[in-house]
């Protein structure tokens, strides 16, 4: 032992003293670990009840995909802390978050429903306030579709369609005329006869559709955004939706546009099923392809531009089309309409 340590000016050194460092760092990870795992436990305890619950779970639900992301390093985390408590909420957590995103079976290889009668092709874009009208009405030149669900086009918009988009192509339109992103309107090329809407904040336009001499419902969607304040409208407006499709069981029914949900929200869950319809990109195998916001690169942010479709239809594909001046992805579906009914 050297003078100092004899002299008591310098404590000897202890085996507690020795590991203190690496105790600290196991113990501030797993601190962290826990603070990693609160918003994923939350946000899948909710969609493994069922609900959407309140602000902010509705918003985080949205993105359920990406809480892997810390849910992962809270498992390394845990793991370096050898907590094994930690380390089994982790892996639980992990497990329930994968089986709610994993990759769903597509439709393409079921049997159709019936002999198909017809093709249609159905566009669903939000133009954010008509800023990406131009680039709408090229891509409705380019992917000549059968029908145009157009959501947020104030009067320049409406004017714009009224006079690019060709009469003789599509001489059939229902639209709610309103500023802002209160706009609406359905294009076809086949007939339509006027029909009831759903009465919300944001225009929701519908109408009756002859296809291949066929009744079929069309409905736009667009519900408020679950914004905090919004959020027992949002709710609601979803809700109203799924009585329309209800109430269209005895035919056919497209309903297309922004929904402001995703897959993971228990309110667009309770519209698929309690409507009786089908999410043409997840039969397409599309399922988490992201709409919004498109600034994002794929295959960041959220799936909540949507084409639904009734028990009559299969689906062929989907597409996500990039459009400048929106915050949001459109989208192509081609369905077939089949002899069921």
């Amino acid at each position: 032992m050297d003078q100092e340590t004899r002299d008591g000016r310098y404590p000897a050194a202890t085996p507690y003293d020795a590991g203190r460092g690496p105790a600290a760092g196991r113990r501030g990870g797993a601190w962290l670990a826990g603070l990693l795992l609160v918003v994923p436990t939350a946000v899948v305890a909710c969609r493994s009840a069922d609900t959407d619950a309140v602000t902010p779970l509705p918003q985080l639900l949205a993105f359920l995909p990406w809480l892997l992301l810390p849910a992962g390093a809270a498992l390394l985390l845990a793991l370096f802390a050898r907590r094994r408590l930690l380390v089994a909420w982790a892996v639980v957590v992990l497990a329930l978050t994968g089986w709610f995103v994993r990759p769903y079976d597509t439709g393409l290889a079921e049997d159709p429903p019936g002999p198909a009668v017809a093709r249609v092709e159905v566009l669903t874009a939000n133009l954010e306030f008509g800023g990406a009208t131009d680039e709408l009405i090229a891509a409705i030149a380019r992917e000549r579709p059968g029908l145009v669900f157009v959501q947020e086009c104030p009067a320049v918009c409406s004017e714009a369609l009224a006079s690019e988009v060709l009469r003789a192509d599509y001489p059939y339109r229902s639209a709610v005329e309103a500023g802002g992103a209160a706009g609406s309107a359905i294009l076809s090329r086949y007939p339509l006869a006027p029909a009831t809407g759903v009465r919300s904040v944001l225009g929701m336009p519908a109408a009756h559709a002859r296809v291949a001499g066929r009744p079929v419902d069309l409905q736009l969607a667009h519900p408020l955004p679950p914004v905090p304040e919004a959020v027992p409208d949002w709710r609601r407006e979803l809700g109203l939706l799924r009585d329309r499709a209800a109430a269209a069981a005895d035919r056919p029914l497209v309903m297309a546009g922004d929904f402001n949900a995703t897959q993971d929200h228990a309110a667009f869950r309770d519209l698929l099923e309690t409507g009786g319809l089908r999410d043409g990109a997840l039969l397409a195998g599309a399922s988490r392809t992201p709409s919004w916001p498109a600034a994002l690169p794929r295959p960041l942010g959220a799936q909540i531009d949507h084409v639904l479709v009734s028990e009559d239809f299969s689906v062929r594909s989907a597409r996500f089309l990039d459009l400048g001046g929106t915050d949001h992805r459109a989208l192509l579906v081609t369905l077939e309409l089949h002899d069921v009914r």
